[in-house]
């Protein structure tokens, strides 16, 4: 997920009239940034001077937290167009400016924090309940990351080191999402891709097929061409975006990141880092990881074994080796065989408007809220499309969330939720969030419906929160708990409960077909081993990276992989972008897992049936609203009644979960 923020209070800065509709996302041109961006630093740092002329004596929830919180909402106002634009604009200027000020900005957040006069006035501040400790608390925290306890050289670097960072991290950023690398094919070299990849696709001087690097491109070729040549080159190619300039980079990053834990006494900053997490250190990650590559170090094998019989049957060489540009081919082909599972299949069952619509029947049903398009709001691009929330018992408005679902080139390359704007009800201000993805046009294959609910449980975190702060909103949760609302909402694309509603929104439609189903929730139980494991090393290389002696980042990688089944390809850089290790998830890439074990526990939550809406209206309530204002750990225990338990992801993980849905996929029976 992507972190951002934005509110409407920036439609003033730029002197500009915008239509004052809620859930509006202001979008200056170019030359309008920096602008907008001297405003909202010279705006904010006149509260900050007011905090901080205040006599220790005299500070109150009113005068400091309060305060706090409205420049907070300032900074955010711009920096939350800033931050989405400077990923999604299809006006190169306009991105370049937007990174131009962002970069002021975090600049400014880092001086800021740096005051002990703001500092100490925090500190002195009475919190009236829990609420208010867990925000002064997060701001403390804010502080002494930024070195505010440091002596004043130490400060000074650490000032120096933070706004380096933000600067490298945009850099890393812009070179993976701005990559115009192309490959290109002969149509003898596409027998088995999907015609419609094929129709209408542009061609080089010499007539041949030519494709990019986004997703919907990578994925018809990665799992359907039948040669293996043009798999390994799409392969390579993909994994060299970034480039040498993004290792080099990776390379700063990791030094500096080692530098800015010693001024604080650590030897490493994983340990630095997360003191603040759910996890606490880095032992407690290590111990973790550990025990999830026990459990599926030999399932892992196992698969790649029964992956490569495939390939000896389908190439006719029973000595035939599997590599990595052969692993989504044959597990497609193992998938269809084994299950009669084609997810071609899969996508013309799930058409793209349809099925938006149905998740949104789902949601809005399972939350008690209605989602309402907004048509006359202004979007950054013809493909975006804006949604109003409203609560279905009172019909208040609550929020704004904007889709912008398909790839164009210079816009971000991932999927992810901007919280663009947090939500505050102490300052009567509503929440905007962005889902920005690169899926096909043509419908959802099974990991793009899965992908759908997932980015769609985060913007629910962020639009039905109910946080008295704008610092608590949405997913503003420890980053070891933030994907475990999205990972949880991953199962309503499966259920026969959630399937009974697709026709209530296409009326034309096709049923969803229980056998489809029971045969996708069957082929979720291969490729657990291989893809876990996958995940165990991502985490461990993070881990790696963040040590007291990291050595080189493609080096480690190349280490790692050459350790695991399928090896190293020679010439691959995929560390070049990798940007979680850089944009948040650093030291944290575990987190994934570690949610996912909070994620599966809530499941239970709901009982047989994921559509309770009494279940539903408690999750909201509990999980959703609350956002970062309460410990992650104590709002699962609240909604579920209980202690945490790990065993429902040792069975996920281990492809044990699904085992009756296998049994009823031979049988024929519904899943």
């Amino acid at each position: 997920m992507k972190k951002t923020a934005i509110a409407l209070a920036a439609m003033a800065m730029i002197g500009q009239t915008y239509a004052a509709l809620p859930g509006a996302i202001v979008q200056p041109k170019a030359d309008e940034i920096g602008k907008m961006c001297d405003k909202a630093i010279n705006d904010t740092k006149k509260r900050v001077a007011k905090i901080e002329s205040l006599p220790l004596s005299k500070v109150s929830k009113d005068n400091t937290l309060l305060t706090w919180n409205q420049l907070d909402i300032q900074l955010q106002a711009t920096g939350g167009p800033i931050g989405l634009l400077s990923e999604t604009s299809p006006d190169e200027a306009v991105r370049k400016a937007a990174e131009a000020c962002d970069l002021r900005i975090s600049g400014y957040l880092n001086d800021m924090l740096q005051s002990t006069a703001l500092y100490e006035r925090v500190k002195a501040l009475k919190p009236a309940d829990a609420i208010d400790e867990m925000a002064r608390q997060s701001i403390l925290d804010e502080f002494e990351s930024r070195g505010v306890s440091l002596p004043k050289d130490k400060r000074e670097r650490v000032a120096a080191i933070n706004n380096e960072l933000d600067k490298l991290a945009q850099e890393f950023q812009r070179n993976v999402r701005d990559t115009k690398a192309k490959v290109t094919y002969t149509e003898a070299e596409l027998v088995g891709v999907p015609k419609d990849a094929l129709e209408g696709r542009a061609k080089d001087a010499e007539g041949r097929l030519v494709f990019g690097l986004d997703y919907p491109e990578y994925d018809a070729i990665m799992n359907y061409a039948e040669n293996e040549q043009s798999r390994r080159r799409m392969y390579e190619a993909f994994n060299k975006r970034g480039g040498e300039a993004n290792l080099t980079i990776l390379k700063q990053v990791v030094t500096l990141r080692k530098e800015l834990a010693g001024l604080f006494g650590y030897d490493n900053f994983a340990d630095w880092s997360l003191k603040r997490k759910m996890a606490g250190s880095a032992a407690a990650v290590n111990q973790f990881l550990g025990d999830v590559k026990t459990r599926v170090g030999e399932l892992e094998k196992r698969e790649i074994g029964e992956l490569a019989a495939e390939k000896a049957k389908f190439t006719g060489n029973p000595d035939a080796k599997m590599y990595r540009w052969d692993l989504l081919f044959y597990e497609t082909r193992l998938k269809k065989a084994r299950y009669s599972l084609d997810q071609q299949e899969v996508r013309a069952q799930f058409p793209t408007e349809p099925t938006l619509a149905w998740m949104m029947k789902v949601t809005s049903t399972l939350y008690g809220v209605d989602f309402r398009p907004n048509k006359q709001q202004k979007v950054w691009h013809p493909d975006v499309r804006a949604f109003d929330v409203y609560d279905s018992k009172s019909k208040q408005y609550l929020s704004s969330f904007y889709l912008d679902l398909f790839p164009r080139d210079g816009k971000y390359k991932h999927a992810a939720a901007f919280p663009t704007i947090g939500v505050s009800t102490i300052a009567k201000r509503t929440p905007i969030s962005v889902l920005v993805t690169n899926f096909n046009r043509n419908g959802f294959d099974q990991d793009e419906l899965e992908t759908l609910f997932h980015e769609f449980g985060h913007v629910m975190h962020g639009v039905l929160s109910k946080t008295r702060y704008s610092m608590q909103a949405g997913t503003s949760v420890k980053r070891d708990f933030v994907e475990a609302p999205s990972q949880m909402y991953e199962e309503w694309a499966r259920r026969p409960e959630t399937h009974k509603l697709f026709n209530e929104v296409c009326s034309t439609c096709k049923p969803i077909d229980p056998a489809l189903i029971a045969k996708m929730n069957a082929a979720r139980s291969f490729g657990q081993g291989v893809k876990y494991a996958r995940q165990v090393f991502f985490a461990t290389w993070d881990m790696a990276l963040h040590t007291a002696n990291p050595g080189d980042p493609m080096q480690l990688w190349r280490d790692g992989e050459r350790e695991m089944p399928l090896g190293h390809v020679d010439g691959t850089m995929a560390p070049a972008a990798f940007g979680h290790v850089i944009g948040g998830y650093q030291a944290g890439y575990y987190g994934y897992m570690w949610s996912e074990v909070l994620a599966l526990d809530m499941l239970s939550g709901f009982g047989d049936n994921v559509m309770d809406a009494k279940a539903g209206a408690r999750y909201r309530s509990i999980i959703l609203e609350n956002g970062g204002q309460v410990p992650p750990m104590k709002l699962v225990e609240e909604f579920l009644g209980r202690k945490t338990s790990p065993d429902a992801f040792f069975r996920e993980i281990t492809g044990q979960r699904t085992t009756t849905q296998a049994a009823d996929a031979k049988s024929g029976t519904k899943g």
